[in-house]
């Protein structure tokens, strides 16, 4: 049987220093547990075929199919300020790319596929929880509207992992528009390659920024190109209470996705220092940092173009701060405008600002569900019982709710039209850590994959109330409660 994917591969003929050319290692009983099937057909893939017991010795790695080009690509990157010059896929093998039922290029990625040459005394694996974690938490930022890489099927391979203890082995099929990060432009920064830079450069605008190619300063626009998504993606990840957790350069994707779900989490109550990853001790990527940290590795990107920019290093130093200086504009606009949608205001006023954040004071002062208070937001322009109950002090959120029913009446939409449009953009649903935690622990354990089938179908329709579902909408108990997240290593 010759299970076909349509390569197209870019990325592997670029200069040999790019990356490594490794194929995957075999594992002894490759089975599949959980396949993509429509993100399988938008690849142009057969899922019947990847389904079957070939299909998943190809996405374990243990066979590759026709036209895969395999390698892993080389980067360096700033870990939690500390900079690394040299990094690269230690657990992660490019198949290649294929382009997309939508013209668009994506790259195809086994990620726990055994040692490249990057992996640094690492067994190139991956565990079974890491694997199930970023196939739930990416598949509900797609489902919650948020660029991110994708997860088309994980695999476990019947092989142990060693971590402080044995654990099942898995591959994750993962998705992207590409696996170019910040860190990438910094592996060729570091070693004075600046014609390595200008390739990579040329190769991003290609990609990802066509429409730059015949600007006058391709390179200024596409730090600005950078710049812009990657201002709209923290804001979005702000509104749906993401804390990515490990906001390295080498986890800052070119094209603007979400990449590499480590010790990622969701608040529960709301907390602006609130940091879950158990490596972050000192809070550098707390959830209110985020936006901060973002321009921070912007920088690095801007610093490694900046030979592009102009043969004079003070004018190439002034072009870049400009660009830079847009970043807080471009977030707080897109910040903003999410937040006045969450609590109904369409129109624009003079003190709108100030009573949001009037109520996110409120909220962290109260211990309240960021996910419940702004759904139950909808209903509570006329009953307010439910928001009111995310409150230790309901009066608190009594006496903001006065002044925004006032706002309110300042709109012109019908109550049932702003209810609406609040429901569509207040999730019901949420990975919430402490399910994420109870299906890895299933699986693990027990060799049970039905809460995990449950949570992705819940997962899917993050806007719709599911009655049948109402109690994974739940905050934690006590008991419950996660306060840290772990790396996927």
């Amino acid at each position: 049987m010759t299970i076909h994917f349509p390569f197209q591969n870019t990325y592997s003929a670029l200069p040999a220093n790019f990356f490594a050319r490794v194929a995957p290692t075999p594992v002894a009983a490759p089975r599949l547990i959980k396949l993509n099937r429509p993100l399988a057909v938008q690849l142009g893939l057969d899922p019947d075929l990847l389904a079957t017991p070939e299909g998943a010795e190809i996405l374990a790695g243990k066979r590759l199919p026709d036209g895969a080009d395999p390698i892993a690509m080389a980067y360096a990157g700033h870990q939690f300020g500390h900079f690394v010059p040299q990094l690269g896929d230690g657990r992660a093998i490019l198949l290649g790319e294929v382009i997309d039922k939508d013209g668009v290029r994506r790259d195809i990625q086994l990620k726990g596929s055994g040692p490249t040459p990057f992996s640094r005394r690492g067994d190139g694996r991956a565990a079974l929880g890491p694997v199930l974690r970023e196939y739930i938490v990416s598949e509900a930022m797609f489902a919650l509207g948020i660029p991110t890489t994708r997860s088309l099927a994980a695999v476990v391979t019947g092989e142990p992992v060693m971590r402080e203890t044995a654990l099942p082995g898995a591959v994750l099929t993962r998705v992207a528009a590409s696996h170019i990060r910040v860190g990438t432009f910094q592996f060729f920064a570091a070693r004075g390659d600046t014609e390595g830079v200008r390739a990579l450069a040329d190769h991003v605008i290609a990609r990802h920024y066509p429409e730059l190619k015949d600007a006058a300063q391709p390179y200024h626009a596409l730090l600005a190109g950078v710049v812009a998504r990657q201002a709209a993606l923290v804001a979005r990840w702000l509104l749906v209470g993401f804390i990515h957790g490990v906001m390295n350069t080498d986890n800052t994707s070119i094209s603007g996705e979400t990449i590499d779900y480590g010790p990622c989490a969701f608040l529960d109550a709301y907390n602006p220092a609130q940091v879950f990853s158990s490596i972050d001790e000192m809070g550098r990527y707390a959830y209110a940092n985020q936006p901060r940290i973002a321009l921070w590795n912007l920088t690095r990107l801007a610093e490694c173009l900046l030979p592009l920019f102009a043969d004079e290093q003070e004018k190439a130093i002034e072009q870049a701060q400009v660009i830079l200086g847009e970043f807080p504009e471009k977030f707080t606009a897109a910040y903003n405008t999410g937040l006045r949608a969450k609590v109904g205001l369409f129109t624009v006023r003079d003190g709108d600002e100030a009573l949001i954040q009037d109520l996110l004071d409120a909220m962290a002062k109260n211990a309240a569900d960021f996910t419940l208070t702004f759904r139950h937001l909808g209903e509570a322009a006329s009953d307010a019982a439910d928001a009111r109950a995310q409150f230790t002090d309901p009066a608190v959120f009594d006496e903001w709710a006065a002044r925004w029913r006032a706002r309110l009446a300042l709109e012109p939409q019908a109550p049932a039209e702003r209810k609406a449009a609040m429901q569509a953009v207040n999730p019901a649903f949420i990975p919430r850590n402490h399910r994420i935690e109870a299906v890895i622990a299933a699986a693990v354990n027990s060799n049970d994959y039905a809460p995990f089938e449950e949570l992705l179908t819940v997962l899917a329709k993050p806007f719709e109330d599911q009655p049948q579902f109402a109690a994974y909408a739940d905050p934690p108990l006590p008991e419950q409660r996660v306060t840290q997240t772990f790396c996927g290593t």
